[in-house]
């Protein structure tokens, strides 16, 4: 939902987007992940071996994602579920503690919303007011009342960065 809502927003801005959700027999416990391009210009091949970001949700991820981040890039990581944190020196490390931040704000649903305002603190390839028309297109309209709440979450993700930056 991450990337997906990241698309959307990018597309609402006129960007060009690539997303390439991997869902599969890794859902069940692996590395499932979702690539999102967001460029100004054309993007030639979604498909792309380094990444100028990562951000990892959980042990498997980081440890099969942590190497293909482009040197100088940027790695995020959720640091209540990753024991083993990143080692490299050449990229930027950013911890979000932010399953921890969805349980104090009653609702684990929305860790994905505050990873991402964490990012887009990080690098605002989108605005915020996008990321909140997205959200409408992307929670299905059972669930638009949870929109103050996933909008909270996105500011106190940015926080977060913000505090430990």
């Amino acid at each position: 939902s991450m990337g997906m809502t990241l698309g959307y927003a990018a597309m609402i801005e006129n960007k060009e987007v690539s997303w390439m959700p991997s869902y599969g027999p890794e859902m069940r416990g692996g590395t499932a992940n979702c690539v999102v391009i967001v460029s100004d210009k054309k993007i030639s091949s979604p498909i792309v071996t380094t990444f100028d970001t990562v951000i990892a949700l959980n042990q498997p991820s980081l440890d099969k994602f942590e190497k293909a981040v482009k040197p100088g890039g940027l790695l995020m990581y959720e640091s209540t579920t990753i024991i083993i944190p990143p080692t490299r020196t050449d990229i930027e490390i950013v911890p979000i503690a932010a399953s921890e931040e969805a349980s104090n704000m009653n609702n684990l649903k929305i860790m994905n919303m505050i990873v991402l305002g964490g990012f887009l603190a990080q690098k605002e390839v989108v605005a915020h007011d996008s990321v909140m028309k997205a959200l409408k297109k992307v929670l299905p309209e059972r669930y638009h009342h949870l929109l103050l709440l996933n909008e909270q979450a996105l500011m106190r993700g940015r926080e977060l960065v913000s505090q430990t930056v």
